[in-house]
């Protein structure tokens, strides 16, 4: 069965991404198509890019880019959940992109993002698909954009989804299952 990694793309104390992580990923795992799990930028814990070569050379100096070049390869798509700070995406998520560059080349992704405003962080997803794009990843063209996510977080960290949520995750979680069909399928030869 095909892996999806739910990336937890902020790592401010206190986010609201990982309550959203571990929701996305109960449903991507009850929805059938994935083995499926949560990684964490937070817990990731890259400095800031610090390697000496290019990333597209592939020869990765330190532990923490190796573990995470590891991690990357290891999924067969991924979802972002991402905010939106400052109406852009966060620097923490493009700090973890820009560390690799093969391992994200004919991935599918998908993008869930959050605010606390009514845009439900949508701006935010606008700006990152074209740097996904360039890097060779296959952006769904489903996504999910949650408004207002304070008032969905518990007092205890859970979340209380709205009905109007299940559409748009089992549109991206069909979409991220095509995709990965797609490229498991053989490149027909001349």
């Amino acid at each position: 069965m095909p892996r999806l990694h739910t990336v937890v793309a902020s790592n401010r104390p206190g986010s609201n991404g990982r309550p959203l992580g571990d929701w996305f990923t109960r449903q991507a795992i009850a929805h059938g198509s994935f083995e499926a799990g949560v990684v964490d930028l937070a817990e990731v814990a890259l400095p800031f890019l610090d390697e000496p070569e290019h990333p597209s050379t592939g020869r990765y100096v330190h532990q923490h880019t190796k573990d995470w070049s590891a991690t990357i390869t290891a999924a067969d798509a991924l979802v972002w959940v991402m905010p939106m700070y400052n109406g852009g995406f966060n620097a923490v998520l493009k700090n973890a992109i820009d560390y690799l560059y093969a391992e994200w080349r004919d991935k599918p992704v998908a993008l869930f993002s959050y605010s606390g405003g009514p845009t439900g962080g949508a701006p935010a997803a606008a700006m990152l698909k074209p740097v996904l794009t360039r890097l060779g990843m296959r952006v769904t063209e489903a996504t999910i954009a949650l408004p207002r996510v304070d008032s969905l977080i518990t007092a205890d960290g859970g979340f209380l989804p709205p009905e109007d949520l299940a559409g748009p995750v089992t549109a991206v979680l069909d979409e991220l299952a095509a995709l990965v069909a797609a490229s498991a399928e053989p490149v027909p030869t001349a």
